[in-house]
């Protein structure tokens, strides 16, 4: 995530997608430290069912394996399937080099836990279909880059907008931040905190609001929680769209 968060900032590339939560699994913590620290604007949020599989090569079957490999969020989306079959399971970086590896191991002791798109890329079979423990499992992936994409001043259906902040330590001040943005209309569709690398025991803060940041309310608010927050970044814009 680093290196491609890393590869678009460098402008080696123009858009990097990266996810940020799974209804399932939640947040991808180094992603969302990104968001704090680093200098890209998020321009999109997309929501991807996933369908998790169990993959491995020619001849191998669920007897043969013995070990499957996949990311961390993978594996943890997939952990009841994992335990019921007595399966070891290594964390790898992610799931396409983990499907990668297994097709040049060619050994039917050991599986990847992919999509089938990428058990096709890789000439490997899908042994099992749909072993993520929710039916119900999406990802929501941001799509970064190096250019702020503000939306036209008139508010419409659809909107949203994200903030990351801090705040002093005292008693209050978070609460004080919140109401700045109720008193100007804007509603939370989340709020969570991360702790901060450089300073234990403090913590930002991430907030994914509903309306057009770019409104004379928008830049009201703005102004307001500048004067109280140590850090504030608006992170981007967006506006809702369905993906199938």
């Amino acid at each position: 995530f680093n290196d491609a968060y890393t590869a678009c900032e460098k402008g080696e590339c123009d858009i990097v997608v990266l996810p940020t939560e799974n209804s399932y699994a939640g947040d991808v913590g180094a992603v969302m430290d990104l968001i704090f620290s680093g200098s890209l604007y998020i321009n999109q949020m997309i929501d991807l069912d996933v369908v998790h599989n169990l993959i491995a090569c020619e001849g191998a079957t669920k007897d043969t394996i013995k070990t499957v490999y996949s990311h961390a969020q993978a594996l943890a989306q997939c952990a009841e399937y994992i335990r019921l079959n007595n399966f070891d399971e290594v964390d790898y970086p992610n799931t396409a080099m983990a499907a990668k590896m297994v097709s040049e191991k060619n050994d039917p002791s050991i599986a990847a836990i992919a999509s089938s798109e990428t058990a096709e890329l890789y000439n490997l079979e899908v042994i099992e279909k749909n072993i993520n423990a929710s039916r119900n499992n999406t990802t929501r992936f941001a799509a970064f880059s190096r250019v702020q994409n503000l939306p036209n001043k008139t508010a419409k259906m659809g909107e949203h907008f994200i903030l990351v902040f801090t705040v002093k330590n005292e008693a209050g001040a978070l609460a004080n931040a919140l109401n700045i943005i109720g008193s100007h209309g804007f509603n939370m569709r989340a709020l969570r905190s991360r702790p901060m690398k450089e300073l234990m025991w403090n913590y930002y803060f991430y907030v994914e609001l509903d309306g057009n940041i770019n409104t004379m309310d928008g830049s009201d608010m703005l102004k307001q929680l500048s004067s109280m927050c140590d850090r504030l970044k608006l992170v981007g814009a967006y506006t809702s769209r369905v993906h199938k």
